[in-house]
């Protein structure tokens, strides 16, 4: 979590708090060390328990939902997948001083993703692709639909937002090929298929790796059904070159949807730098920036 306060209705999480609710909650893990885990992560704080398990908790009352949807549905999807994704082991409910329920989880080991520690980029392309194969080829029934705009919906819902982001950032980036790039993938044909598991956010700071080679995916909360065009958006924010072009021939895809896949990728990344920018989370900005620079680099 970053040092700074990123939202204005953020809660008030400490140390202190955490372990008074393991305590109260889940007594038999109360001796357990307690650490806070330094991540970009925008929507929980993040404490490792002991050895073996993983504290989130909400940093604002929206994010119970994304933690009762990866209760509900990573156990279904984890015997799917040929990379490792986080486990649920206990729920813990709202209490007097914090309003929210929270989640403890099975410790993942690994390193997050960064480019110095990648051994073998096109290899990760190949990884990643195929974890995004196999997700899509999960049986959709019944499958979770995020908030209107958000990933898995028509595209050009978006319009707006990234009209205020583009009025908000000028001067800081290229604001007219931002906007070309949008309108060409805003206008491109749309998902007319069944709907398909994502992801959502597959980006560096939500892969882990050992000994340099992907080995998990986390953070599900925008995960559900619907187009999966946003995944593609990976091409971006994680790979260049060769390793770029090893994801986009694993997944695939027609024109249309990697069209689309650039519009995700170019929106998020300008939502995010308008939000978080100042300090906010700089770990988020700068991964916003880069995929904005690959993005922009293809117009050149």
């Amino acid at each position: 979590m970053s040092a700074a306060r990123m939202h204005a209705d953020q809660l008030e999480i400490d140390a202190t708090l955490v372990r008074r609710l393991v305590a109260s909650q889940f007594p038999h893990w109360s001796e357990l060390p307690l650490e806070a885990v330094a991540s970009d992560g925008t929507v929980n704080a993040l404490y490792r328990l002991g050895d073996a398990l993983a504290v989130r908790l909400p940093l604002r009352r929206a994010g119970e939902a994304s933690l009762r949807k990866e209760r509900d549905w990573l156990p279904r999807l984890a015997p799917q997948l040929p990379l490792a994704i986080p486990e649920p082991v206990a729920c813990g409910a709202p209490a007097e001083d914090y309003p929210c329920e929270w989640s403890i989880f099975r410790w993942l080991d690994g390193e997050t993703w960064l480019d110095e520690r990648v051994a073998d980029p096109c290899r990760a392309a190949r990884d990643l692709a195929r974890f995004v194969v196999a997700l899509r080829r999960v049986d959709p029934g019944g499958g979770p639909h995020n908030r209107r705009g958000d990933r898995g919906w028509p595209l050009e819902i978006r319009e707006g937002w990234v009209s205020d982001a583009l009025v908000a950032l000028e001067g800081e980036v290229d604001v007219r090929a931002a906007r070309a790039v949008w309108d060409v993938a805003r206008d491109a044909p749309g998902w007319d298929g069944p709907p398909v598991w994502f992801h959502g956010d597959l980006r560096a700071s939500n892969l882990l790796l050992r000994g340099g080679h992907l080995s998990a995916a986390i953070d599900f909360g925008t995960a559900g059904v619907g187009d999966p065009a946003c995944d593609q958006a990976a091409a971006w924010r994680l790979f260049a070159g060769e390793s770029r072009a090893v994801f986009r021939r694993e997944l695939a895809g027609d024109a249309a949807s990697w069209a689309r896949a650039r519009g995700w990728a170019l929106s998020s990344a300008l939502l995010e730098l308008a939000y978080y920018r100042g300090g906010r989370n700089p770990g988020i900005v700068a991964q916003a920036r880069r995929a904005l620079a690959e993005l922009l680099a293809e117009l050149r």
